[in-house]
């Protein structure tokens, strides 16, 4: 992860933060689970949808771009993006426009798309010793 690159992720992450209202999809579409890439509103996965689009069209692997599911604080479901780098795993979140390590999240980690295969899920296991990123425990 060059400089540059670096500067790329929080710049998408802070846009859309900004440009994206957030709103149930109860509440926008009428639906208890909708996915979409948003225009000026959506939830945590349409930002997560969004955000991977972005740095896509900017050259970053799909393959590192991985949806990803949590427990936040309040033990709820949400959704961000995981970006694996050579530094580590990163998250990039609606909820804070500071790109921050998986681990200096309040987040309990559940499951991501596959790195080889993003229409497959892998159950995460954090690593306990290791600030780098998570095992797949499979699919």
């Amino acid at each position: 992860m060059s400089p540059q690159r670096w500067n790329q992720l929080y710049l998408v992450n802070a846009y859309v933060n900004g440009k994206i209202a957030p709103i149930s999809d109860q509440d926008l579409y009428g639906e208890a689970e909708h996915w979409a890439y948003p225009t000026d509103a959506g939830d945590c996965e349409d930002y997560v949808l969004l955000k991977k689009h972005q740095l896509e069209g900017l050259g970053f692997s799909p393959a590192a771009l991985l949806i990803t599911v949590v427990l936040d604080e309040k033990n709820e479901g949400h959704a961000v993006l995981t970006v694996t780098t050579d530094a580590g795993d990163y998250v990039l979140d609606n909820r804070y426009d500071k790109v921050t390590r998986w681990n200096d999240t309040k987040y309990k980690f559940l499951k991501r798309q596959s790195h080889a295969n993003p229409l497959q899920w892998v159950a995460l296991v954090k690593q306990p010793t290791s600030n780098s990123g998570f095992v797949a425990s499979g699919n």
